[in-house]
């Protein structure tokens, strides 16, 4: 049995970034750094930087006034913001900038006179946080039949925008159904969806006709992680989703002679090799890497908290 690895895979660039955001933060100002939500969708991460000194709350209320707060790389809605701003929270944004760039967009739409459709996952944090920007307005559809049942105040002034972490597949189909009900229907100059996600699709699209099987090394919980073992999937090939090394089953194995791996974009490279490890214990005896596109995208930590800098003014926002 060979094992072969998908690239790029893993950590991108707005990872690396939320991970140091709050890694800096306990640095400079120790523990307890509190965090709104998972910083990034994977329990590993996050079990992590608990032990590290992170707390992790779903709402600002359990931050105690005065404290330190960081915002999960998923952005937070408006309403977020000022409660933060109310209650003298010291805030570190970690948000994606391309999740932000996708609220800059909303709003410039929605300043134009435009009513939104954002394309996405109903109840994802991310999804939240980029709808939250506007005080209504914004219709979430997660597929082409809710395209169909869409009531809009005028068809002629629409715009949409998507989740950065969508099934480029899957997104181009609602596109299409938005585009032929609503054809004066504008979007974003550049797709939403984010180059990550783009990279590791269409590494997951090179690899499934290389192997029999395809283990995608992601939290339950990342909307990036399903995505790509649904691209699999869609494929014709045997797909499943591990948090861990420990989670791979036998069975699944079972007469595969190549077992593609990949990892989402919040799943660390050494959950990877765990996996590798535990292929190898059950037979595997070779590892191969596939090309791919190589990443350079760097993104830089908020100005409060590179070196040197003070600590910020209580009730301000950094990012």
């Amino acid at each position: 049995m060979e094992v072969v690895l998908a690239n790029p895979r893993g950590f991108c660039a707005g990872v690396d970034r939320a991970i140091a955001i709050v890694e800096q933060a306990l640095a400079r100002f120790g523990a307890p750094i509190y965090v709104r939500h998972e910083v990034v969708h994977n329990r590993f991460v996050v079990d992590d930087l608990k032990r590290k000194g992170a707390v992790f709350v779903e709402e600002l209320d359990e931050v105690p006034a005065g404290a330190t707060v960081v915002f999960s790389a998923h952005g937070v809605s408006k309403a977020v913001q000022a409660e933060a701003a109310r209650r003298g929270l010291v805030v570190y944004d970690a948000t994606c900038p391309l999740v932000t760039k996708v609220h800059v967009e909303i709003q410039k739409m929605h300043d134009a006179g435009r009513e939104i459709v954002m394309i996405g996952h109903a109840g994802h944090p991310e999804v939240e946080g980029t709808m939250g920007q506007l005080d209504g307005g914004v219709h979430l559809v997660e597929s082409a039949a809710d395209v169909e049942r869409l009531t809009v105040r005028d068809p002629a002034m629409l715009a949409y925008v998507t989740q950065t972490t969508l099934s480029v597949d899957d997104a181009a189909e609602v596109v299409a159904a938005l585009r032929r009900r609503f054809p004066q229907i504008v979007g974003p100059k550049k797709d939403d969806i984010c180059y990550a996600t783009q990279n590791r699709q269409d590494a997951v699209k090179a690899l499934s006709p290389l192997v029999d099987v395809v283990i995608v090394v992601g939290s339950p919980n990342s909307s990036n992680s399903n995505r790509l073992r649904e691209v699999a999937a869609h494929r014709g090939v045997p797909a499943y989703m591990v948090d861990r090394a420990d989670e791979l089953r036998p069975e699944w194995l079972e007469g595969r002679a190549r077992v593609g791996v990949t990892a989402g974009a919040s799943a660390p490279e050494v959950l990877v090799r765990e996996v590798i490890d535990r292929l190898r214990a059950l037979g595997a005896v070779g590892v191969r890497n596939l090309d791919g596109v190589v990443e350079k995208v760097v993104f830089p930590l908020p100005k409060g908290l590179a070196a040197g800098n003070k600590a910020p003014e209580t009730g301000e926002g950094h990012g």
